[in-house]
Protein backbone atom coordinates (compact mmCIF):
# COMPACT_ATOMS: atom_id res chain seq x y z
CA UNK A 1 0.00 0.00 0.00
CA UNK A 2 2.63 2.30 0.90
CA UNK A 3 4.48 1.39 -2.49
CA UNK A 4 1.58 2.46 -4.18
CA UNK A 5 1.43 5.55 -2.54
CA UNK A 6 5.52 6.54 -3.70
CA UNK A 7 4.45 5.68 -7.22
CA UNK A 8 1.52 7.72 -7.05
CA UNK A 9 3.46 10.64 -5.39
CA UNK A 10 6.13 10.10 -8.55
CA UNK A 11 3.61 9.78 -11.04
CA UNK A 12 2.33 12.92 -10.14
CA UNK A 13 5.81 14.84 -10.00
CA UNK A 14 6.43 13.66 -13.35
CA UNK A 15 3.05 15.16 -14.45
CA UNK A 16 4.10 18.67 -13.12
CA UNK A 17 7.55 18.32 -14.83
CA UNK A 18 7.74 16.32 -18.63
CA UNK A 19 11.04 16.84 -18.31
CA UNK A 20 12.83 13.92 -20.72
CA UNK A 21 16.14 13.86 -19.23
CA UNK A 22 17.85 11.71 -22.14
CA UNK A 23 17.00 14.34 -24.71
CA UNK A 24 18.07 17.64 -22.61
CA UNK A 25 20.13 19.78 -23.92
CA UNK A 26 22.75 20.38 -21.75
CA UNK A 27 25.06 23.54 -21.84
CA UNK A 28 28.39 23.43 -20.64
CA UNK A 29 30.44 26.16 -19.18
CA UNK A 30 32.57 26.76 -22.23
CA UNK A 31 29.51 27.46 -24.39
CA UNK A 32 27.58 29.70 -21.51
CA UNK A 33 30.80 31.64 -20.90
CA UNK A 34 31.49 32.01 -24.98
CA UNK A 35 27.81 33.47 -25.30
CA UNK A 36 28.32 35.93 -22.85
CA UNK A 37 31.30 37.07 -24.02
CA UNK A 38 29.93 37.70 -27.73
CA UNK A 39 26.71 38.96 -26.15
CA UNK A 40 28.72 41.61 -24.17
CA UNK A 41 30.73 42.23 -26.98
CA UNK A 42 27.87 42.70 -29.07
CA UNK A 43 26.17 45.45 -26.83
CA UNK A 44 29.32 47.22 -26.06
CA UNK A 45 29.19 47.33 -30.00
CA UNK A 46 25.70 48.74 -30.80
CA UNK A 47 26.21 51.41 -27.49
CA UNK A 48 29.41 52.81 -28.96
CA UNK A 49 27.29 52.70 -32.60
CA UNK A 50 24.16 54.51 -31.30
CA UNK A 51 26.87 56.92 -29.15
CA UNK A 52 28.69 57.91 -32.53
CA UNK A 53 25.52 58.16 -34.80
CA UNK A 54 23.85 60.65 -31.82
CA UNK A 55 26.66 62.69 -31.87
CA UNK A 56 26.98 62.87 -35.54
CA UNK A 57 23.15 63.58 -35.66
CA UNK A 58 22.92 65.67 -33.15
CA UNK A 59 24.73 68.81 -34.54
CA UNK A 60 23.44 71.33 -36.71
CA UNK A 61 23.92 70.84 -40.65
CA UNK A 62 27.11 72.99 -41.89
CA UNK A 63 25.02 74.74 -44.53
CA UNK A 64 22.11 75.44 -42.36
CA UNK A 65 19.48 77.92 -41.98
CA UNK A 66 21.29 81.28 -40.13
CA UNK A 67 19.30 82.86 -38.16
CA UNK A 68 19.39 87.32 -36.85
CA UNK A 69 20.36 87.37 -33.12
CA UNK A 70 20.66 90.51 -33.07
CA UNK A 71 23.06 94.10 -34.03
CA UNK A 72 26.54 94.02 -32.84
CA UNK A 73 26.72 97.33 -32.19
CA UNK A 74 23.72 97.15 -29.60
CA UNK A 75 25.13 94.45 -27.29
CA UNK A 76 27.90 96.19 -24.91
CA UNK A 77 30.97 94.44 -23.03
CA UNK A 78 29.53 92.34 -20.38
CA UNK A 79 26.12 92.97 -21.45
CA UNK A 80 24.08 89.97 -23.04
CA UNK A 81 21.06 89.25 -25.38
CA UNK A 82 18.42 85.92 -25.31
CA UNK A 83 17.23 84.60 -28.26
CA UNK A 84 16.00 80.91 -29.41
CA UNK A 85 18.21 78.82 -31.91
CA UNK A 86 17.48 75.98 -33.53
CA UNK A 87 13.44 76.26 -32.84
CA UNK A 88 11.35 78.26 -30.34
CA UNK A 89 11.58 76.13 -27.66
CA UNK A 90 15.38 76.31 -27.54
CA UNK A 91 16.35 79.40 -25.11
CA UNK A 92 20.21 80.96 -25.83
CA UNK A 93 22.17 83.50 -24.84
CA UNK A 94 24.81 85.66 -26.26
CA UNK A 95 27.56 87.61 -24.33
CA UNK A 96 29.77 89.93 -25.00
CA UNK A 97 33.02 89.18 -23.13
CA UNK A 98 34.81 92.39 -21.44
CA UNK A 99 37.29 91.61 -24.50
CA UNK A 100 34.55 92.59 -26.69
CA UNK A 101 34.32 88.66 -28.35
CA UNK A 102 30.84 87.21 -28.63
CA UNK A 103 29.74 83.99 -27.62
CA UNK A 104 26.74 82.25 -27.33
CA UNK A 105 25.78 79.22 -25.76
CA UNK A 106 22.48 77.40 -24.50
CA UNK A 107 20.34 79.01 -21.68
CA UNK A 108 19.58 75.40 -19.98
CA UNK A 109 21.70 73.96 -17.49
CA UNK A 110 23.28 70.83 -18.14
CA UNK A 111 22.70 69.48 -14.69
CA UNK A 112 18.85 69.51 -14.68
CA UNK A 113 17.61 71.79 -17.40
CA UNK A 114 17.22 75.47 -15.85
CA UNK A 115 17.33 78.38 -17.60
CA UNK A 116 21.24 79.77 -16.44
CA UNK A 117 21.63 83.85 -16.33
CA UNK A 118 24.54 86.46 -17.13
CA UNK A 119 26.17 87.69 -14.27
CA UNK A 120 28.38 90.05 -16.00
CA UNK A 121 30.12 91.34 -12.39
CA UNK A 122 31.01 87.76 -11.61
CA UNK A 123 31.87 87.10 -14.82
CA UNK A 124 29.99 84.06 -15.36
CA UNK A 125 26.66 82.47 -16.51
CA UNK A 126 24.62 81.38 -13.10
CA UNK A 127 22.35 78.66 -12.76
CA UNK A 128 20.07 79.77 -9.63
CA UNK A 129 18.08 76.35 -9.25
CA UNK A 130 21.46 74.64 -7.46
CA UNK A 131 23.75 77.63 -7.85
CA UNK A 132 25.80 76.37 -10.54
CA UNK A 133 28.34 78.55 -12.22
CA UNK A 134 29.94 78.57 -15.77
CA UNK A 135 32.93 80.42 -17.55
CA UNK A 136 31.12 83.05 -19.75
CA UNK A 137 33.96 82.49 -21.85
CA UNK A 138 34.02 78.70 -22.48
CA UNK A 139 30.80 77.43 -21.01
CA UNK A 140 32.84 75.50 -19.18
CA UNK A 141 31.17 74.72 -15.53
CA UNK A 142 33.43 76.26 -12.52
CA UNK A 143 31.13 75.69 -9.38
CA UNK A 144 28.20 73.68 -8.29
CA UNK A 145 26.57 70.34 -9.26
CA UNK A 146 27.29 70.85 -13.36
CA UNK A 147 29.87 68.74 -14.97
CA UNK A 148 28.94 69.12 -18.41
CA UNK A 149 29.72 72.35 -20.31
CA UNK A 150 26.84 74.38 -21.84
CA UNK A 151 26.28 73.20 -25.85
CA UNK A 152 28.23 76.24 -28.20
CA UNK A 153 26.00 78.01 -30.41
CA UNK A 154 28.24 79.23 -33.53
CA UNK A 155 28.05 82.64 -34.40
CA UNK A 156 28.52 84.30 -37.42
CA UNK A 157 28.75 88.43 -37.73
CA UNK A 158 28.02 90.02 -41.01
CA UNK A 159 28.45 93.74 -41.00
CA UNK A 160 25.99 95.25 -37.85
CA UNK A 161 24.29 91.47 -38.01
CA UNK A 162 24.86 88.31 -35.78
CA UNK A 163 23.28 85.30 -36.78
CA UNK A 164 23.53 81.70 -34.64
CA UNK A 165 24.39 79.29 -37.96
CA UNK A 166 25.18 76.12 -35.62
CA UNK A 167 25.04 73.93 -32.19
CA UNK A 168 27.90 72.09 -30.76
CA UNK A 169 27.02 69.39 -28.65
Amino acid sequence: MEKQAQVRREARWREDFPIDWERDHYITRREMAKFLTLGSALLAGMSTAIAVVARWFGRAPAGGAAVLVGRASSIPTGGSVLFRYPTEEDPCILVRGSDGVLRAFSQVCTHLSCAVVHRPAEGGLFCPCHHGWFDAASGIPTAGPPTRRLPRIRLEVVGDGVYAVGKEV
